[in-house]
C-alpha cells in the first residue's frame, strides 16, 4: 500500500512514522535550566549520526505552541546527557514521560539515582547502562513545533559488564538489556535475541554464486542466538 505524505494530516503522518520506523532507541535526556533546576525526559526520535566526530541527535516537540523544557534547557545551557534505558528502568522512564509542570523534578518523582557529569554540569542517571555527556553542536528549528538537537558526545559512561576489551573498544550490547520504542500507544521491545552476520567480500560472493549457494544465502534468515 502506498501512502502519499502530502495527502495525510499531521496526525496521520506522525502515526505512520511511529509505527514503521522501528526499533527506535530511547534518549533519556537529563538537562538543567538556566537556574540549575533538573529535568529528565525520554525521546524516541533519536540516534547517533557519526562516530568520528561522535555526534548524536534527537527531536523535541512542543507543548501548547511552546518548546518543551528539554529544548529550552539545552538552548539556555548548551549541554545535556543522553542516558539509554534498560528493561529494569522502563517504569521509571515512563514516569519521567508524565506531563509534569516545569517546577516538578521528574528524577525525584521516579526515584532516580544521579551521578555528576565529568565534562558537563548536568548529572547522568547512575544506573543507566550507557550515558553520553554532550555539548550542543546545533539546534535546528524544523518548524514552530519541533526542534532537532544535534550534540557532540564529549564523554561516555558504560556499565563494566558491557566492556569486553577496553583497549580494542570491544563492547557487548547484550548485557545492557536495552529497550526500544515501538508504536503507540505505549509499545516497547527488549533486545533479547541477536544474530551475527559478516558481509562477504566480492570474491566470496562470486564463489557462492559459482557454487550455487547464493540463492540459499539470500532466502534463509540467519539463525538467532539467545542473548540471555
Amino acid at each position: 500500500m502506498y501512502f502519499d505524505m502530502q495527502a495525510l494530516s499531521g496526525e496521520q503522518r506522525s502515526k505512520l512514522m511511529h509505527s514503521t520506523v522501528l526499533l527506535r532507541p530511547i534518549a533519556w535526556v537529563s538537562s538543567r535550566d538556566a537556574r540549575g533546576a533538573l529535568n529528565v525526559a525520554p525521546f524516541s526520535f533519536f540516534n547517533v549520526m557519526s562516530g568520528d566526530p561522535p555526534i548524536l541527535c534527537f527531536c523535541v516537540g512542543s507543548r501548547d505552541g511552546r518548546l518543551k523544557d528539554t529544548a529550552r534547557n539545552i538552548a539556555a545551557r548548551g549541554e545535556f546527557v543522553v542516558n539509554l534505558v534498560s528493561a529494569a528502568q522502563a517504569r521509571r522512564m515512563n514516569v519521567t514521560a508524565i506531563d509534569f509542570d516545569a517546577s516538578i523534578d521528574e528524577a525525584m518523582e521516579a526515584g532516580l539515582l544521579l551521578a555528576p557529569g565529568r565534562n558537563v554540569e548536568v548529572p547522568r542517571i547512575q544506573d543507566s547502562p550507557a550515558s553520553m555527556e554532550c555539548r550542543v553542536r546545533q539546534l535546528v528549528d524544523i518548524d514552530a513545533r519541533r526542534t532537532l538537537v544535534i550534540g557532540d558526545i564529549v564523554g561516555m559512561h558504560l556499565i563494566d559488564a558491557a566492556v569486553t576489551d577496553a583497549e580494542r573498544m570491544f563492547i557487548d550490547p547484550l548485557p545492557m538489556q536495552l529497550i526500544g520504542r515501538l508504536h503507540n500507544p505505549g509499545w516497547y521491545c527488549e533486545v533479547s535475541r541477536a544474530f551475527q552476520m559478516a558481509t562477504p567480500s566480492v570474491a566470496q560472493w562470486r564463489q557462492m554464486q559459482q557454487e550455487g549457494v547464493a540463492q540459499q544465502y539470500l532466502e534463509e534468515p540467519p539463525p538467532p542466538v539467545d542473548a540471555r
